[in-house]
């Protein structure tokens, strides 16, 4: 992660600290947040999709929810599932599974690395 400093007038910083602390959570990571949600709204071509801060990074997953979308490429490619049963399978409504599959399309090297590497850690730590 790069680190970056950052200028908040006095009264923001506040706010945001009082914000950070009601939300149980450091300034910093309410700054991340705050940032990851803005960013992923702005990307309008993937209304459904959000960015979530885990540990290894930030993962992408359909908004309002926690399922994430290499969840739904699992679901899909090595399961066979259909988006119908997708849906049903995980309380999602068709729109979110395709929006979710379509993401997966653009971004499937990244998504598929990331897929990788939690199977190796699985299979690394039986």
């Amino acid at each position: 992660m790069t680190a970056y400093a950052l200028n908040l007038p006095d009264q923001l910083k506040q706010e945001v600290e009082q914000l950070a602390q009601s939300q149980g959570i450091s300034l910093e990571q309410f700054i991340l947040w705050a940032v990851t949600e803005k960013v992923s709204t702005l990307k309008a071509s993937f209304p459904q999709i959000a960015y979530r801060q885990r540990a290894n990074g930030q993962v992408p997953v359909i908004k309002g929810t926690g399922i994430r979308v290499q969840t739904v490429a699992i679901a899909s490619q090595k399961w066979g599932m259909s988006p119908s049963q997708i849906a049903n399978e995980y309380e999602l409504t068709e729109v979110q599974v395709r929006e979710a599959l379509s993401f997966y399309a653009v971004n499937k090297g990244q998504i598929d690395t990331e897929i990788a590497s939690e199977q190796f850690l699985e299979i690394a730590n039986g």
